[in-house]
């Protein structure tokens, strides 16, 4: 759908306004903080992944239209070259294209989103708050207590007080699955990647569907270049969560950038992509990124075709 926003005087705004040429690179990082402090708004608090993931896809989307107007009304000088002049001025419609399937739209909203996943730190936070949120909690007191400390001294990065800590808390509820959690990140913070992967397989061992520490695994053995190993754990992680992004996000990012294989990476990260766009997930960025490596080797290696029938298997039109 067409939206005709309003009729506006091209004198005017071209004088008050937009003097200059807009600085586009400025405008959609501070379009960008907009819809940052608006995902800074919510919470995470009893809602599944997909419902944040959609309130954070509202505050691009309310966003998006904004992006649109102010480069369009940038470029007053060009469409005032064909204006029509109405009681001595000349004056031109606006208009946005609001169709949420249009190229115009998915660009503007792309814009938006990859600013976002650089340099909003609470973006990522929330998605995975959203993710583990379901992960069990400890009713003992005293391992609550030891849990929190732990929590403190990971804020400071002080790694080794809070390995301490989450210990002592594990010995008080060993079925503490967000401390053995947070026990293998802090492992793997200081480069222990093999007690990292014990303290996952721990947490997996109380609750085998744990998102969490089934792709951490993976992870770690990657730290160890261990890639068959990696490869092996993500598909673990598939058959407790089948058909999930991260799954073939984790093994394609292998293939392509550890094991040479493009083709194999291109065909995983593809399918990656098409499930984060169909979720509005803001991960499609990150997917975005790895596309465009693949894309360049693949044409140093003048595999463009094999390329493009790749994309096509999965319906991606990538530009």
């Amino acid at each position: 759908m067409i939206k005709t926003i309003t009729t506006l005087s091209v004198i005017l705004l071209s004088s008050m306004i937009f003097s200059q040429k807009l600085d586009e690179k400025k405008f959609v990082k501070e379009i960008s903080e907009n819809a940052c402090k608006c995902i800074d708004s919510i919470s995470a608090s009893n809602k599944e992944k997909l419902a944040v993931i959609n309130n954070i896809h509202d505050c691009i989307d309310k966003q998006t239209s904004a992006l649109q107007l102010g480069l369009m009304i940038s470029n007053l000088d060009e469409l005032q070259k064909d204006a029509k002049e109405v009681n001595g001025k000349k004056q031109v419609n606006l208009t946005i294209n609001a169709n949420k399937d249009s190229n115009e739209y998915k660009e503007n909203y792309n814009k938006i989103e990859r600013v976002l996943m650089n340099d909003c730190k609470s973006l990522k936070t929330l998605i995975n708050t959203a993710e583990t949120k379901d992960n069990k909690f400890s009713d003992n007191e005293d391992a609550v207590e030891y849990y929190t400390r732990a929590v403190n001294s990971s804020k400071k990065e002080d790694w080794n007080d809070a390995i301490k800590n989450y210990k002592l808390a594990l010995e008080k509820d060993p079925k503490f699955i967000y401390a053995w959690d947070n026990l293998g990140i802090c492992y793997r913070r200081i480069g222990d990647y093999d007690k990292a992967i014990d303290a996952y397989k721990k947490s997996v061992a109380i609750d085998p569907t744990g998102k969490m520490p089934l792709q951490n695994i993976a992870i770690a053995y990657i730290y160890k270049k261990e890639y068959q190993k990696a490869i092996d754990a993500y598909l673990d992680l598939d058959k407790v969560h089948p058909n999930d992004a991260e799954v073939y996000y984790g093994i394609g990012q292998i293939y392509a950038l550890h094991l040479e294989n493009n083709e194999k990476g291109l065909d995983y990260i593809s399918k990656a992509y098409k499930i984060y766009t169909q979720q509005k997930s803001p991960y499609r960025t990150d997917a975005e990124k790895i596309l465009g490596i693949i894309y360049n080797k693949m044409k140093e290696q003048n595999k463009l075709d094999k390329f493009k029938e790749i994309l096509k298997k999965n319906d991606i039109n990538f530009k």
